[in-house]
């Protein structure tokens, strides 16, 4: 597993607000987190649902939403997109009671809201409707104490399931992957999240920059790391997650990787990063559940 080490914070850039990610929690807040990025392909799902099983793995009671329409977090948990009765798009559109969209796993602890095909129209269905910025907040609202924690998959876009996405979550996780490209558009994002911070979603924050696909063998990805690290010393988890095999074949099996290889470096990556989150949001540690082996699973 490779890490960098967090460098001392800064002065925040002009334009947006370092806020504080390690101040205490108000008591008896749930956090919502949400992971996003308007470009694709930097690990976000893979994020979020590995952080969501470890989480449950840990003991907590978690509460996934897939709010991008191709619905990866859902399939990554070995669940048939079209299989999927109600979902995200029924309680986003249609103001269905996010309770009855509400489906458990087979993870114990860890439920999920699918998203299926149709929240594709979504966008476009919400630009009339009244609340369109605040529906998913105003949804979670009576749902909160039943989860120690609420975990969010965003789309690859700065639309409005983001944006609703944003309005109902209190922290931000930004998935960075170690390429060329790396920062393009992030300076958007950050307006974005400011913006929603300002009008919408006072106590909204960025709690991390989580770099993903580190490859060691190539300077880039050192150089990427350095960068983002200018950019956001006070903000960069400790942890890097590196590019493997492993980590992308895990989806296909319906499966974590913390499930599918808990001794790979993905794997270890993705714990050492919950760890880094777990304290950053102030949660209490859980007794950890007896785990079923799940050998023989995979090849």
């Amino acid at each position: 597993m490779a890490s960098v080490t967090a460098a001392s914070p800064v002065v925040a850039q002009p334009g947006h607000d370092p806020g504080s990610h390690d101040a205490a929690r108000p008591r008896g807040v749930v956090p919502i987190v949400a992971f996003a990025n308007q470009k694709g392909g930097v690990g976000k799902t893979t994020t979020a649902v590995n952080t969501a099983v470890s989480l449950a793995q840990r003991g907590y009671r978690i509460l996934l939403i897939d709010a991008d329409p191709q619905g990866n977090a859902t399939s990554s948990l070995g669940i048939d997109k079209l299989t999927v009765g109600r979902s995200i798009y029924d309680v986003l559109v249609d103001r269905l009671p996010l309770s009855e969209a509400i489906e458990s796993t087979d993870r114990p602890g860890l439920d999920l809201v699918a998203s299926t095909p149709t929240l594709a129209g979504a966008e476009i269905e919400l630009v009339e409707a009244g609340g369109r910025e605040t529906r998913l907040r105003d949804a979670l609202a009576g749902l909160l104490p039943r989860y120690d924690i609420v975990l969010i998959d965003c789309p690859p876009s700065l639309g409005l399931l983001t944006v609703n996405a944003l309005t109902a979550a209190r922290s931000v996780v930004v998935p960075i992957q170690c390429e060329f490209l790396a920062l393009e558009g992030l300076g958007q994002l950050m307006t974005t999240v400011d913006l929603v911070k300002r009008g919408l979603n006072p106590p909204l924050d960025v709690t991390g920059v989580l770099m993903t696909m580190f490859d060691a063998r190539t300077r880039l990805s050192a150089h990427v790391v350095a960068e983002v690290r200018r950019y956001f010393p006070h903000r960069m988890f400790g942890t890097v997650v590196p590019r493997s095999v492993r980590l992308a074949e895990a989806p296909s099996y319906g499966q974590a990787i913390v499930e599918y290889d808990p001794s790979s470096r993905g794997a270890e990556a993705y714990e050492a990063f919950v760890n880094e989150l777990t304290t950053r949001l102030h949660l209490p540690p859980r007794p950890r559940p007896v785990r079923e082996s799940t050998e023989g699973d995979h090849p």
